[in-house]
């Protein structure tokens, strides 16, 4: 399935202003803002934290770069270029869980 059917049978995300991914110490390690070129982001990171538990553990980005469908191939062949998925694919070889904070949009 195309990233962009997938996109559709995620839950809505227009309530999220932006996502703080957390490390086990509660430091901030990314923030994805709901905006134009990482709004599907913040629909698989909000999917994902929905499904685990508000985490992203090594099965949730295994999970997460099945949704990201062909983009996770093209992140593959050019690191860098796609920082969201090379996130994923960094935790889904290892063993820790990120924390996920959903900051709602204002008047959500």
């Amino acid at each position: 399935m195309q990233f962009s059917e997938r996109l559709k049978q995620l839950p809505a995300a227009v309530h999220i202003a932006s996502i703080a991914l957390t490390d086990a110490a509660g430091q901030v390690v990314a923030t994805l803002e709901n905006k134009p070129g990482q709004a599907g982001s913040v629909a698989v990171y909000h999917a994902l934290a929905t499904l685990y538990g508000g985490v992203v553990t090594p099965a949730a980005a295994r999970l997460g770069l099945e949704w990201y469908a062909e983009h996770t191939a093209d992140a593959q062949a050019h690191p860098g270029k796609h920082p969201n998925i090379d996130r994923l694919l960094a935790w889904a070889e290892g063993t820790a869980a990120y924390g996920v904070t959903e900051v709602p949009q204002p008047g959500a």
